[in-house]
């Protein structure tokens, strides 16, 4: 370790870094992850999960995700308009999710946007 207030000298071969040599900002990736824990925390306090099924997770989010904008899409344009409202995402929901799944699913749509427009 060189004494304090000793100037470092460049070492032969090696330029100094500059800004423009350092690395440059990692892009941020989207995750649902700890949406994914926060949820697993609330079923299950005590149960854990792996980086691997968090991202198996996470897939699983994303392509609902991407059916029901996709399905809600259709529906909007076969009612000729361009606008998708919570009645689209309602109704591709109940025609993707199965049985029970749907009910639960838009009950708890159904809880979000009236929480949403009461505050």
């Amino acid at each position: 370790m060189a004494p304090k207030g000793a100037k470092s000298v460049p070492v032969a071969g090696k330029k100094p870094i500059t800004k423009s040599d350092k690395k440059s900002k990692k892009k941020r990736s989207e995750s649902y992850a700890i949406y994914i824990y926060k949820v697993l925390k609330q079923v299950h306090p005590d149960t854990g999960i792996s980086s691997k099924a968090m991202s198996i997770m996470n897939s699983f989010v994303n392509d609902i995700f991407e059916r029901i904008a996709s399905e809600a899409s259709k529906l909007a344009a076969y009612s000729k308009t361009k606008t998708l409202t919570s009645r689209e995402i309602q109704t591709a929901v109940r025609l993707l999710l199965p049985g029970e799944l749907a009910k639960h699913a838009v009950s708890e749509g159904t809880k979000a946007v009236t929480k949403y427009t009461s505050s």
